[in-house]
């Protein structure tokens, strides 16, 4: 048994240790129930499982969640559009998001896909400075060309 100071007390009976606790005004918790004989400890019960829910809530707000945001391009992509969509990539991967880049073919569009790799190629160049490429650029169910992103590790 172990006092509510922290002491080792011995091995006593559960009886003794159980009127131990009530005159200290505390409990009597099974810390190890394990061992051989089982170590009991007398504390505020209530108190240890506060801070123990305290404790997990401090570490939950220190966790960084990485989300995963996707940007659709088509590959005859207008300047414009393509710089709105370049500011989109930067901003997520500054906050340190990943991202899943598609190029959506429509109609013929699908059999000039030197286009759309082109598009991705050109991102690639202009993210490099915050950026690299988690998975290279590949064609995946016939119509999309899948490519990600994940920020560069300082």
């Amino acid at each position: 048994m172990i006092d509510q100071n922290g002491e080792q007390v011995g091995v006593i009976q559960t009886q003794i240790a159980l009127k131990r606790a009530e005159e200290a005004g505390l409990d009597l918790v099974e810390v190890a129930p394990d061992t051989n004989p089982p170590v009991c400890r007398i504390m505020d019960y209530p108190k240890y499982k506060y801070e123990q829910a305290k404790k997990q809530r401090e570490a939950r707000k220190k966790q960084h969640v990485i989300h995963v945001k996707e940007l659709k391009l088509k590959p005859n992509i207008e300047e414009h559009d393509y710089q709105v969509k370049l500011n989109h990539l930067r901003r997520f991967l500054e906050r340190g998001d990943k991202i899943k880049l598609t190029v959506v073919f429509r109609g013929r569009e699908v059999q000039h896909m030197e286009r759309g790799g082109a598009v991705l190629n050109r991102i690639m160049k202009e993210v490099a400075d915050i950026g690299e490429v988690e998975e290279p650029p590949k064609r995946m169910f016939g119509r999309t060309i899948v490519m990600t992103f994940r920020p560069k590790v300082k």
